[in-house]
C-alpha cells in the first residue's frame, strides 16, 4: 500500500448528534393569494422559483466549520453526504457511498465503497481522495471545525485502497459513526474549491454533489440555489424530477419572528419555519397555507442546573425547582398546546427515550417543593417574602439566548417560582456566543440550551464529566462509563439499556430542567406538494418539493 497515501490523525472521543422527525401537517390559511415566483429571466435553469424564509443568519455557513442548524437548510441540498437516514424508517442508506459499508470485527475500521460517474457542480469527479481532501480540511486545527470534527468521535485516520475505496480508522469502536456521516456537517466538498478559496471565503462559493447548485450569496441578504440538472446519484428517498421540480431557490431572512407569517400572507415567501404559535391560530381558517409540525429529537428545550455552585449544589433545591415549575401551564401559555412537555434529557422521538423511567417525575407540586427547601434550611425568617439560608436570600440567576419564546418561558418561570420565595434573576444574552461566554465563566444558577439528534450519544456532551457542553459541572464515574460504552457498543438492545440508566441518573439527581420538546412549525404554500424533512428533522428535502398549480 502506498503509504504516501495514508493519513492520521489523534483521538477526539465524544457524543454525536443526529436528528428524527416526525411531520403533520394542519390546513391553515390567509387571504392572500399564493403565486410560485415566475421564472426569472436569467435563470440557467427552467422550471418553478420559490423563496424560502430562514430565521436566523448565523455567525458562519460552512458546515465543515460551523454547527448552526439553519445552514443545513439551503447546504442540506448543495452537499450529499457518504450515508443518508430514510426520512420515514430512520434506517441508513447508502449516499454518495454505493452501499452501507462493512466494519471490521474489532469495530475499527470502515470500509466504504463509493460510487462511481458522480461529478461536483465545478465538474471535479468524486472520488476516494475527494473524500480524504474533506476529511484532512475538518481535522486541520486551522480551520477550526466544530460540530463537524466533533461527529467524527474517535477517528484516527484514512486509507485510500482504490479510486473508489477509503476506509476510515478509529481508536475504538464508535457505533455513532454512520450517524455522523449522514449528517450536513460532514458532506462532501468539491477538493478543487476548496483549494480555490480561503477558510473565510468559501462558504460564499460552496460546492458539492448535491440536487442544488449554490449560484449566488450575498452575505445578510440572500442566497440562491440552482438545479444541478446532472444529478443522478441521490438517495432513494429522492423523487425523480418532473415538471413540478423546483428549478431555483432563493433564500431571504425572516430573524424578526413576527415578520415570518406576514411575508406567508403577502406571498413574500413560500415557505418559512420557526412561526409563533400565536401567528398559526391566526392562520387557521383559510386554504391558503399548510403549517407542518416537525418534530426535531434530541434534547429538549431546558435549562441546565448548575451543580457546582451554592445553592444549587444542594440536591434538595434542585428537586424543588423542578417540583416547583408548572410546564403545562407555560406549555398552554407560551407555547398554545403546540408542543409536549419535556421530561428528561432526550426527547420523546429519539429512539432511545425511555418514558418509563422519565415520565411522571416531578410533578408540579408546590407543597412538596416547599418541604424540600425546609429540609434545605431554607425559611423567610425576616418575613420579606423571601427565602433565605443564614441570612442569604435565595437569589437565583438564569441565562437564556432569545430562541424559541425563551424570554416568556422564563418571565412564568420567575413568576412561578416567586409564589415559594424564589428571586430569580433574568438574564437575556444576544446569542450564542454571549451564551457560551457565561457558560465558561459559570456565573449562572441555571443556563438554557438544546441540541438535536437521532443517536442519544448526543447526551455524552452535556453530561460526561469532561463533555464540551457539560454546562451543569455534572460529575458521576458511573454515568461517564455508561456514555462511554454506549458508543461502543454495536447493539441496540445494550445501548438502550445504558442511555436508560443514564437518563434515570440524570433525572434522579435533577441535573436539568426540561420544558418543552422542539417542534418546529413551518409554513408552506398549498401550491407546493412534497414538503417532507430530513430524518434530522431541521433540513428540507428540496428536491422533493413540487409545484402543483
Amino acid at each position: 500500500m502506498d503509504a504516501d497515501r495514508v493519513r492520521r490523525r489523534g483521538p477526539l472521543r465524544f457524543g454525536v448528534l443526529g436528528i428524527l422527525m416526525v411531520v403533520c401537517c394542519l390546513g391553515v390559511a390567509v387571504a392572500a393569494v399564493f403565486l410560485l415566483r415566475d421564472e426569472p429571466e436569467d435563470a440557467a435553469v427552467s422550471g418553478p422559483s420559490i423563496v424560502y424564509g430562514l430565521t436566523l443568519n448565523p455567525s458562519g455557513f460552512d458546515p465543515h466549520i460551523h454547527s448552526s442548524s439553519e445552514l443545513g437548510i439551503p447546504f442540506y441540498s448543495v452537499y450529499d453526504t457518504l450515508v443518508y437516514r430514510h426520512p420515514q424508517t430512520m434506517d441508513f442508506v447508502p449516499g454518495l457511498a454505493a452501499a452501507l459499508p462493512t466494519m471490521s470485527e474489532d469495530g475499527l475500521t470502515w470500509t466504504f465503497t463509493l460510487k462511481q460517474n458522480v461529478t461536483f457542480h465545478d465538474g471535479t469527479p468524486f472520488n476516494a481522495e475527494a473524500v480524504g481532501a474533506n476529511l484532512d480540511r475538518i481535522m486541520n486545527d486551522e480551520i477550526g471545525s466544530r460540530k463537524a470534527r466533533y461527529l467524527l468521535g474517535p477517528y484516527t485516520g484514512y486509507e485510500i485502497l482504490d479510486d473508489t475505496t477509503i476506509q476510515i480508522n478509529l481508536s475504538e469502536p464508535y457505533a455513532p459513526l454512520l450517524d455522523a456521516f449522514s449528517q450536513v456537517y460532514l458532506g462532501i466538498a468539491s477538493p478543487t474549491a476548496l483549494q480555490e478559496y480561503t477558510k473565510n471565503t468559501y462558504q460564499w462559493h460552496q460546492v458539492g454533489t448535491g440536487p442544488y447548485k449554490l449560484t449566488e450569496f450575498v452575505p445578510g441578504d440572500h442566497l440562491v440555489l440552482e438545479r444541478n440538472e446532472d444529478y443522478t446519484w441521490g438517495p432513494v428517498f429522492y423523487a425523480p424530477p418532473d415538471d413540478g421540480t423546483l428549478a431555483r431557490i432563493e433564500f431571504r431572512f425572516y430573524e424578526d419572528p413576527p415578520t415570518r407569517s406576514l411575508a406567508l400572507e403577502s406571498g413574500a415567501v413560500q415557505v418559512v419555519g420557526e412561526l409563533l404559535p400565536t401567528d398559526v391560530d391566526d392562520l387557521a381558517g383559510t386554504n391558503q397555507v399548510r403549517v407542518f409540525r416537525v418534530t426535531v429529537p434530541g434534547t429538549p428545550q431546558q435549562f441546565f442546573l448548575n451543580t457546582s455552585r451554592a445553592p444549587l449544589d444542594d440536591l434538595n433545591v434542585r428537586q424543588a425547582l423542578l417540583y416547583a415549575t408548572n410546564r403545562t401551564a407555560i406549555i398552554d401559555t407560551v407555547f398554545h398546546g403546540e408542543s409536549p412537555v419535556a421530561y428528561g434529557p432526550l426527547a420523546s422521538a429519539n429512539p432511545f427515550y425511555s418514558a418509563d423511567v422519565v415520565e411522571g417525575q416531578y410533578p408540579y407540586d408546590t407543597e412538596y417543593a416547599r418541604s424540600l427547601l425546609a429540609g434545605a434550611g431554607f425559611a423567610d425568617s425576616d418575613e420579606d417574602g423571601v427565602l433565605d439560608r443564614d441570612g442569604v436570600p435565595l437569589s437565583l440567576r438564569m441565562v437564556f439566548a432569545p430562541w424559541n419564546e425563551m424570554d416568556g418561558v422564563a418571565q412564568l418561570i420567575q413568576n412561578q417560582w416567586a409564589d415559594l420565595g424564589i428571586e430569580l434573576e433574568l438574564v437575556q444574552v444576544a446569542n450564542f456566543v454571549e451564551l457560551s461566554d457565561y457558560a465558561s465563566r459559570g456565573e449562572y444558577d441555571l443556563i438554557a440550551l438544546y441540541d438535536f439528534g437521532v443517536d442519544a450519544s448526543i447526551m455524552n456532551q452535556y453530561y460526561e464529566t469532561v463533555g464540551p457542553s457539560n454546562w451543569s459541572h455534572f460529575s458521576d464515574p458511573e454515568v461517564d462509563e455508561w456514555l462511554a460504552e454506549a458508543t461502543r457498543q454495536a447493539s441496540p438492545d445494550v445501548r438502550t439499556g445504558l442511555y436508560l440508566s443514564v437518563q434515570q441518573r440524570v433525572m434522579e439527581q435533577a441535573v436539568v430542567l426540561p420544558i418543552r420538546e422542539y417542534v418546529d412549525l413551518v409554513g408552506a404554500s398549498t401550491r407546493l406538494d412534497g414538503v417532507i424533512f430530513s430524518a434530522q428533522g431541521w433540513w428540507p428535502l428540496l428536491y422533493n418539493f413540487r409545484d402543483s398549480p
